[in-house]
């Protein structure tokens, strides 16, 4: 009975992941100047607005300026070798079709204004988190997982300061809307299913900061720190269906699980750190390189509580606490990536990045059937006025293929299958100066 609660967490944790451009929880698509070198360069190159997530001190290089633009995200999931199976061994009747990530658009919007020669303010919106997952009905792992829907909204006000003519800091906070809705079967061993319906919410706070410096007239260095965000996600479960047909008798106290329950989920999001460096060749070559760390450390395990659950005859109230384990362990990703000046209205990117999965085989599960992942990139600017710039990219990634191994228990049935993934990822941005 373990499901009913830990449903919660896969509402706050697994389906806040997804087939975007970063691996384990996170989403990179908050630019799509910074998509076409795959995002290498991202705090050391202040190229438009959307620098108020990728470095908030770059601000003080820019003019007055708006940023708008998204990310449309086609992602493939190939489910083999699947096999499930009850508690008490009846094999499991239901199809893999995978392909469960609905075909999904990332927007972002940034303003960056001068305030003086040194101080410069600025606004973001954007998608750190985000997924909406969907699995068939008849899927044969439905009992791990078969629906969801999460998205995460920040919004960052902003501030940079010119310390000198070569050096800059900027900081902003972030307030963070978290919301979600999520769907999933229970097996009480009459295999009769039942149906768990989820939402939570909540607002929390973070920042961001970063220094940007010039160390050569060629040579640009960049230093950024997101900060970990913790929630307390209030929402509520209910389940529906909760039947048994073994006796009256059992019937009577399974489907007293029937209702809806007051739940809560205290849960942190990791930090993380991005360091990079822009180098002009010469005056039609860029290059640049970056790395990030995650700390994934911090999710160890997720405890959720419900309130108002029934208790059972030997059981107790089974549904009243619940500790799932996660043990995910901290990533470096690693990105490269080149500018060519083509001409004054025209600029080609090229990059590609490794971004391990902060997973492994014994915690993966079929709401993140992430592994280590590769991509690489393509992009342009079209400058046709010195107002107007037009971004587009296009990127692809791929995975080491995965397995899932996940035992049954009372009301879930045992899953395992290997997933292959990969995923198109096409950007446009357009930045407008005034």
């Amino acid at each position: 009975m373990k499901t009913i609660k830990l449903t919660l967490v896969a509402l706050a944790v697994s389906s806040t992941s997804g087939y975007a451009l970063a691996n384990g929880l996170a989403i990179n698509e908050q630019s799509v100047s910074g998509m076409g070198t795959s995002f290498a360069g991202r705090s050391s190159s202040a190229q438009d607005a959307s620098t108020i997530y990728g470095n908030p001190a770059g601000m003080s290089r820019l003019g007055r300026q708006v940023s708008v633009g998204g990310a449309y995200v086609h992602a493939q999931v190939d489910i083999k070798d699947a096999n499930a199976r009850y508690i008490n061994g009846v094999p499991v009747q239901g199809t893999n079709d995978g392909d469960m990530v609905p075909n999904t658009v990332i927007p972002f919007g940034y303003f960056v204004t001068p305030v003086d020669d040194r101080l410069s303010f600025g606004l973001g919106v954007y998608v750190p988190y985000g997924l909406i997952s969907d699995y068939e009905h008849s899927f044969q792992g439905r009992y791990q997982g078969q629906a969801s829907k999460v998205e995460v909204i920040t919004v960052q006000p902003t501030v940079s300061y010119k310390i000198t003519d070569k050096v800059s800091i900027g900081f902003g906070p972030t307030i963070n809307r978290i919301k979600g809705q999520l769907n999933s079967n229970l097996n009480f061993g009459s295999l009769q299913d039942a149906q768990v319906k989820i939402d939570g919410d909540d607002t929390a706070y973070g920042f961001n900061v970063g220094v940007l410096a010039d160390l050569t007239d060629d040579l640009t260095f960049g230093l950024t720190y997101h900060s970990k965000v913790s929630y307390e996600l209030k929402g509520n479960t209910e389940v529906s269906g909760a039947n048994s047909q073994v006796s009256p008798v059992t019937n009577a106290l399974v489907s007293r699980l029937n209702g809806k329950y007051d739940a809560s989920l205290n849960l942190t999001l990791p930090e993380n750190t991005d360091a990079s460096f822009t180098y002009r060749l010469n005056n039609d070559w860029t290059l640049y390189g970056g790395a990030t760390w995650t700390r994934w450390s911090r999710l160890k395990s997720v405890d959720v509580e419900n309130k108002g659950t029934p208790t059972l005859p030997v059981l107790g109230s089974p549904l009243a606490t619940v500790s799932e384990e996660f043990n995910w362990k901290d990533t470096w990703s690693y990105a490269v990536g080149a500018a060519y000046q083509l001409n004054p209205q025209w600029v080609l990117r090229a990059g590609m990045a490794i971004d391990p999965s902060p997973i492994d085989n014994a915690n993966r599960n079929v709401r993140v059937p992430v592994g280590n992942r590769k991509t690489v990139s393509i992009g342009a600017g079209w400058s046709p006025t010195k107002d107007i710039t037009l971004d587009l990219a296009y990127a692809y990634l791929w995975e080491d293929d995965v397995s899932v191994d996940r035992s049954a228990t009372s009301t879930k049935a045992s899953y395992s299958a290997k997933y292959d993934n990969s995923a198109h990822g096409l950007g446009a941005q357009l930045t407008y100066r005034f």
